[in-house]
């Protein structure tokens, strides 16, 4: 297998330790958990930046993906209670939150048909009444009101409740999913795998070995899904470590993940308000560490209405090669944990402006990253004031 070209780095300041990892991304070998437990508490942003931004440039050049997508969220109230959850409100206080109807939905998915967007993707609380024949239903539905949109819907955490009440397995759910017209899952509810952390802030839903379960089969029977992990509260850089390692072993099995999602936790309004936000030294570290272990993913999507727009510029520099969608301010699930973006919408030309800012080439693309538009030589008049240029690396 070819190497990488790492001769071009200016990474004088590099230690032995570096210097070892380095030989291991040169010659295409496999970064260990002891690797990266360096990276994360003694290596340099400067360096896991560099060296990221290599590994995302040989693998994508300077193109930055994203769609045309929209968010549908059928309810926020839950069964379940996260700790973490900003988002959700509990049955006994469901007058807090929304239920939406079947028609309710589709009025939703309607309000968009003659806008050009490429995808649609569902998610949100755990309640009874969205069961399998619902879901199914409501897929159905969609699809055949507009065929070609590809609907992205549902976590394991979602699924594992469904198949469980309508008492069929995981493999007899999935397929019943896939027949129903779901083309992809969203990579939601991971959190942190390793149970020392997970019983702590998520111990009523499906647990890791379920999540990873839910999607092998579905990986197994053709289709693709993203993944994800929630950063930056009461984890250690070990659980991180497990919680990817995890992740690259499944990858291995059956190469069905299109991108791996860093979420940073925000402790707005709820149980864990106590604990501090990571800084954006260790947002960028993160998605930098991620793009160097994983590297068996094709993608590292930052979530930019998560994170504000001027530190998903920042993260383009550090292996983070996917930017999600226009959103459309479609969803509240990252404005009520107290996101940087409180009404997260971006227009195809102002995320497209804000990727060439920082002098990389915008791709449209479709949820399976087959290209749509390539907007690298499109010229936009610049009078956005929503977010900053930052100095281009020659």
């Amino acid at each position: 297998m070819a190497s990488i070209a790492i001769d071009k780095l200016d990474l004088k300041w590099t230690g032995p330790e570096e210097k070892q990892i380095l030989a291991k991304v040169s010659n295409r070998e496999r970064i260990s958990d002891d690797d990266c437990v360096y990276l994360y508490e003694s290596s340099s942003l400067g360096f896991v930046g560099s060296l990221a931004n290599h590994i995302r440039e040989q693998k994508h050049q300077d193109y930055t993906y994203f769609n045309r997508n929209f968010h549908l969220e059928p309810t926020n109230v839950c069964i379940y209670t996260c700790s973490f959850c900003s988002y959700s409100r509990l049955i006994k206080k469901r007058s807090e939150g929304w239920e939406y109807s079947m028609d309710d939905m589709m009025d939703i998915i309607k309000s968009y048909d003659n806008q050009p967007v490429t995808e649609v993707h569902i998610v949100g609380g755990v309640l009874p009444q969205y069961d399998l024949d619902f879901y199914t239903t409501l897929f159905r539905r969609i699809k055949a009101h507009r065929p070609s949109i590809h609907i992205k819907a549902l976590t394991p955490v979602e699924y594992h409740y469904i198949f469980k009440k309508a008492k069929i397995s995981y493999e007899e759910g999935m397929k019943a999913i896939k027949d129903a017209g779901v083309d992809s899952m969203p990579g939601g509810g991971a959190e942190i795998f390793h149970p020392e952390i997970r019983d702590q802030i998520a111990k009523d839903k499906c647990n890791a070995d379920q999540w990873l379960d839910i999607h092998r089969i579905w990986h197994e029977i053709g289709m693709r899904s993203n993944a994800t992990m929630l950063y930056g509260h009461i984890e250690s850089y070990l659980h991180r470590i497990d919680h990817m390692r995890r992740l690259r072993e499944l990858q291995d099995h059956t190469g069905g993940f299109q991108t791996f999602i860093p979420l940073k936790f925000r402790n707005k309004d709820n149980e864990m308000s106590h604990v501090s936000e990571s800084t954006i030294v260790e947002d960028l570290k993160n998605y930098a560490i991620a793009r160097i272990y994983l590297d068996n993913f094709d993608h590292i999507k930052a979530y930019w209405p998560m994170i504000g727009r001027t530190t998903a510029q920042l993260s383009l520099s550090f292996g983070v090669d996917d930017l999600d969608g226009t959103i459309d301010d479609t969803t509240k699930i990252y404005s009520m944990a107290g996101a940087e973006e409180k009404n997260p919408a971006l227009s195809t030309k102002e995320l497209a402006l804000l990727i060439q800012r920082v002098g990389r080439k915008p791709i449209e693309r479709d949820t399976l990253y087959n290209l749509v538009k390539d907007y690298s030589n499109v010229q936009f008049e610049d009078d956005f004031k929503g977010y900053v240029s930052l100095p281009v690396a020659n």
